[in-house]
């Protein structure tokens, strides 16, 4: 089938891309190649993409209403994996205007395109974020997620909604996917493993936040990549058993779903610092320091309704997984 692909330049776009063009799919990769971190990086996961058959890029910004438009009328994608978004719980608080920008306009744009070219199921990137200051462990899509602490978690909860009334007036399966802490090769730059692993390797000290009292629900990306495909396989439909008198936050009379995706672990962000310690052979130099706005102390992902609806279950332990991502991140950047 064709596979339109959003943000197919970033982290878990990339990886998802390859899964797809390896199993004989055609995927059609899109993203503005911003700057928001460094461009080599998605310039060289571009060419990871490239070197396969079945793919094909094309460079633009979603929040172009005419450059989608003539995107989905152009490619007709079946199915469409919307990950492109304007990323960072930090970067929202000083610059709010790209996630507006990226997270709003670029979905609606993104929801229209499905809309008249007849796309049989999106799949789009919710986070682990909405959950804002809940303190009920472990978060499950039951919850209440209407008291966001950032914007950029408050445009990932609109991401739902806006799916929602799409799945609702235009029948458009959609399936939201609010993933938790994604590491692995290629990650991202702007994130703890590669922040931790750059300065422990320079001997420079590591900003610890709310003075390690930190856990997170770290999740390796080939399990990340196995969920969302299969996902992507199974077109959302109306639940049944959905009750309007009492309606659920995580389904629908609509065709419409939202999964927690992530390890089903919580783990101290102390014992994470070890591991990297662990499989870089040095120790780190932590500057302990208050939590930031906009940060939650704890996540936890309860998969039980993405495991009764794939069977979804994680496989890599965290030990393996850093592992892997320091043997990458020698390679990758050349360091020995």
């Amino acid at each position: 089938m064709k596979v339109l692909v959003t943000g197919a330049a970033g982290f878990i776009g990339m990886h998802c891309a390859l899964r797809l063009l390896e199993r004989g799919d055609e995927v059609v990769g899109v993203d503005s190649m911003n700057d928001y971190y460094d461009v080599r990086l998605k310039e060289a996961r571009l060419a990871q993409m490239s070197a396969r058959p079945g793919f094909r890029f094309l460079k633009l910004d979603i929040a172009s209403q005419a450059e989608v438009g003539q995107l989905f009328a152009g490619q007709r994608p079946q199915r469409v994996l919307h990950l492109a978004a304007q990323a960072g719980v930090r970067y929202s608080l000083a610059n709010p205007g790209p996630y507006v920008e990226s997270n709003l306009v670029g979905f609606v744009n993104v929801l229209e395109g499905c809309r008249h070219a007849g796309v049989e199921h999106l799949v789009f990137a919710s986070s682990s974020s909405v959950y804002g200051s809940n303190i009920r462990l472990p978060f499950s899509v039951d919850d209440n997620v209407d008291h966001p602490i950032s914007l950029y978690a408050a445009t990932k909860k609109s991401n739902e909604l806006m799916a929602h009334a799409y799945a609702h007036l235009f029948r458009i399966p959609a399936t939201g996917l609010r993933y938790f802490t994604v590491y692995g090769p290629w990650g991202r730059p702007d994130m703890a493993p590669i922040l931790f692993t750059r300065a422990i390797l320079e001997g420079r000290p590591i900003e610890v936040f709310n003075n390690g009292r930190m856990r997170r629900d770290f999740t390796y990306i080939d399990d990340i990549v196995q969920g969302t495909i299969q996902v992507l396989d199974r077109a959302a439909e109306p639940d049944p058993e959905f009750d309007p008198s009492a309606p659920g936050p995580g389904t629908s009379s609509a065709p419409w779903r939202i999964y927690n995706i992530g390890n089903h672990e919580s783990v101290e962000l102390l014992r994470f610092i070890e591991l990297l310690e662990d499989a870089l052979g040095r120790k780190a130099v932590k500057n302990m320091a208050p939590i930031q706005p906009g940060d939650v102390t704890d996540t936890f992902a309860g998969v039980g309704s993405l495991k009764r609806a794939i069977g979804f279950a994680p496989r890599t332990p965290l030990a393996e997984g850093v592992r892997q991502f320091v043997a990458w991140y020698r390679s990758f950047y050349g360091v020995a």
